[in-house]
């Protein structure tokens, strides 16, 4: 973790920025909570357990920031709350997520599956992409393991 705040903290000082205590634990929460897709709520309440002092407002301002720099990226699957999610490092594009439309679940895929996509766009519609989102809403194998589970037991 402390080489990663290290080259996060290479990125705010590239852009003028510091990694003043407020950010950095900001920071921390989110590379704790990596695999959480976190609100701003979310992590001002975590960030308050380390650091009661830190105010709502500063976690927001630091989030944007974040999110600015392409450190962070915001997301929102559809239920009006944005959340927070750390760029994977060296990552060229923003991962994809399955959102579980019964129990709420979050699931990412690290794998880019619209290279073929993005270059029949560029040349079709001669758009350079810089980077693309994509969300699946279905149900989880979770939900769906739970919901044959019930049907055997009846």
């Amino acid at each position: 973790m402390e080489t990663r705040i290290e080259r996060i903290k290479k990125q705010l000082h590239s852009s003028s920025y510091k990694l003043t205590p407020q950010r950095e634990a900001t920071v921390r929460v989110l590379l704790e909570h990596e695999e959480d897709h976190l609100s701003a709520e979310d992590v001002y309440l975590l960030v308050k357990e380390k650091s009661p002092e830190i105010g709502l407002a500063t976690v927001y301002r630091t989030l944007e920031l974040l999110t600015e720099l392409k450190i962070v990226d915001k997301i929102n699957f559809g239920d009006g709350v944005s959340r927070y999610d750390l760029r994977q490092e060296g990552a060229a594009h923003f991962h994809h997520h399955l959102v579980c439309i019964e129990c709420g679940a979050v699931d990412e895929i690290q794998e880019d599956l619209l290279e073929e996509v993005e270059a029949v766009v560029e040349r079709r519609w001669n758009f350079k992409i810089k980077d693309h989102r994509l969300t699946f809403h279905g149900i989880c194998y979770r939900c769906q393991d739970k919901e044959k589970d019930e049907e055997t037991s009846e």
